[in-house]
Parts: C-alpha cells; structure tokens; sequence
C-alpha cells in the first residue's frame, strides 16, 4: 500500500485488470468499493501506452472515424495486421499533418495504399486511395431506399407491400428464392419471392430502372468489372430516380477512385471491427469527458496497452 493511500495495491490491480473487461468503470468502482475518480486514476497510472515506431509504417493502411465528444476523430489501422492501429485526435488537416509528419520521409514514403479520403500527397509519396467496396454498395442501397419509400408514399393501395418486403428489392436477385411457395397475406394467396418482386418493381418505371441499376452494379463490384460499371452508369442515367441520379454523379466525381477499389483487393473490415468495439465501449459508459482517458480505455480493451511490472 503506498503511503497516505488507504486502498490496497492488490484492489489497484484487480480495478486494473477488469478495465480490459467491456463495462462501465462505474460498475468497476461499485465492485471494488471505490470512487469513479479512483478507477480513472488508477487505469491511467497502472498502463504503459502504445508508442508507435516513427521509422516505420505499412504499406497499406485503413481509414475511418468515430464521434467523441463533439469532435469526430480519424482511426487507422494496417489492413495485414490486426494488432497494429492508431487513434489521432480529430480530422483537421492541421492535426492529421502534425501527426503524420512525425514519422520518417522513408517510412512515409513506404505507404502505397489507403482505404479513406485523408491522407494527403503532402503526408505521402503517391498514395493510392479509395474506398471502400461496402460504402460504394451503401451508397446505391440507400439511394434505391429512398426510391421505395417515394414510390410507397405515393401509392396507397401497395403501401403495405413495399413496406413489408423492402428487403427483397436489396438483395442479391442470384439469391432470390424462386421455387417455394408460401402464404403471404398482404398477397392473400401463395407466392416466391420472385413473383413478389416482380410486383414491386412493375409498379412503377423508375423504381424498377433504380432496381436494375442497384443489381448491376453489385454484379460488377462481385466481378471487378470497372469497364461495365462505367458503362452501365452511363445508359441508365437517364431513366432512374432522382436519388439514383445524385449516386451516380457522387461515384463519377470519384472515378478513379472507384476503379483502384475494384482494381485491389484490399478493404477496411479489419478497422469496421475495431470502431463496432469502440462504439460498444462509449454506450457502455454512457460517453466520456475526456478523449485522452476515452483512448486510453480503448487501448486497455483491445490489450494494446501493458499492465506496468514496476
């Protein structure tokens, strides 16, 4: 026990241990009898934190970010090692350039990839960026949402049945189930999902043509057909929705970077995890005050930062 502390160094390292746990550190304090200031005290003083290697840096690197506090805050990660990723303190050019700068020019210069819209040519030497192949997917999805919703909301008569299968006009149409039978009662009678979807989209022309889009264009990012995806944008822009429309011209503007999308086989799944993680840690502890002990507890969680020996 240190002097003048009247808690026990064994209770300062089971308040340690259970921050690597995913619960509140009020229910850490709770357990061990304790105040709130005590359990921040004592996970910010028992960790030796992640330095990273200024003369060091992946070839590939991930992209995204998470709101804390008021800030939205960059979070990237190598997209060959899970164990390897940083968290910098929001997205500013000013802050993203002071961090990156204090790596090396020969590890900054090492970077060939990147899966988001931040890095700058001043922080590396040509980096290839784009992004990536589920926000592409996202972005005609919602489109073609909006769509149905239009179309529901204009329809009285067929406003149940697209509400209801709103999900057969997003998936795959290889995937669609076209030999069982079953009642649905919005039909009142027997259907596949097939029949079901015909129906939607017959109802009206531009949803039906949003439809086609949205299926040709998950055809193309499953084959990596960057040329048709072109081409397929380029005729159907006339006959789509209005959403539709704003999704294409979005994806035109970033072309190019649509085509090293299909062109590598990189994604940032590895870094999609790591923010599900540290959104649960924030709801769990119901938002913190501060993001220097908010990244610290994220460290603690995901074992990036060693208990000190000493």
């Amino acid at each position: 026990m240190a002097k003048n502390c009247c808690i026990s160094n064994n209770t300062k390292v089971s308040i340690a241990l259970n921050a690597k746990d995913q619960i509140s550190e009020k229910d850490i304090a709770m357990k061990h009898n304790v105040s709130h200031a005590t359990v921040s005290r004592v996970i910010d003083s028992f960790y030796s934190y992640y330095q990273p290697n200024v003369h060091y840096l992946p070839q590939h690197l991930c992209f995204d970010e998470f709101k804390s506090l008021l800030e939205r805050c960059p979070l990237f990660s190598s997209t060959l090692k899970r164990g390897r990723w940083w968290i910098s303190w929001r997205t500013e050019d000013y802050i993203l350039k002071e961090y990156f700068l204090r790596y090396s020019k020969k590890a900054r210069d090492a970077v060939k990839n990147d899966c988001h819209r931040y890095v700058q040519p001043l922080y590396f030497l040509n980096p290839r960026s784009f992004p990536d192949k589920f926000h592409i997917l996202q972005l005609f999805s919602r489109a073609l949402n909006k769509t149905r919703i239009n179309v529901m909301n204009r329809d009285k008569k067929n406003y149940n049945k697209l509400k209801k299968y709103w999900k057969l006009l997003l998936k795959d149409q290889t995937k669609l189930d076209y030999k069982n039978y079953t009642y649905h009662r919005c039909f009142k009678k027997h259907m596949c999902e097939v029949e079901i979807l015909h129906y939607l989209i017959d109802l009206d022309s531009e949803l039906k043509a949003s439809y086609e889009l949205y299926q040709y264009v998950r055809h193309c990012i499953k084959t990596k057909d960057f040329e048709l995806l072109k081409k397929t944008l380029a005729n159907k822009q006339n006959s789509v929705s209005s959403y539709m429309k704003t999704a294409i011209k979005t994806i035109n503007k970033y072309i190019n970077y649509v085509e090293n999308t299909l062109k590598y086989d990189y994604n940032n799944g590895i870094l999609e995890g790591i923010h599900n993680k540290i959104k649960v840690i924030k709801r769990i502890s119901f938002g913190y005050r501060s993001f220097y002990h908010f990244r610290n507890r994220i460290f603690i969680t995901q074992n990036l930062a060693k208990i000190k020996t000493a």
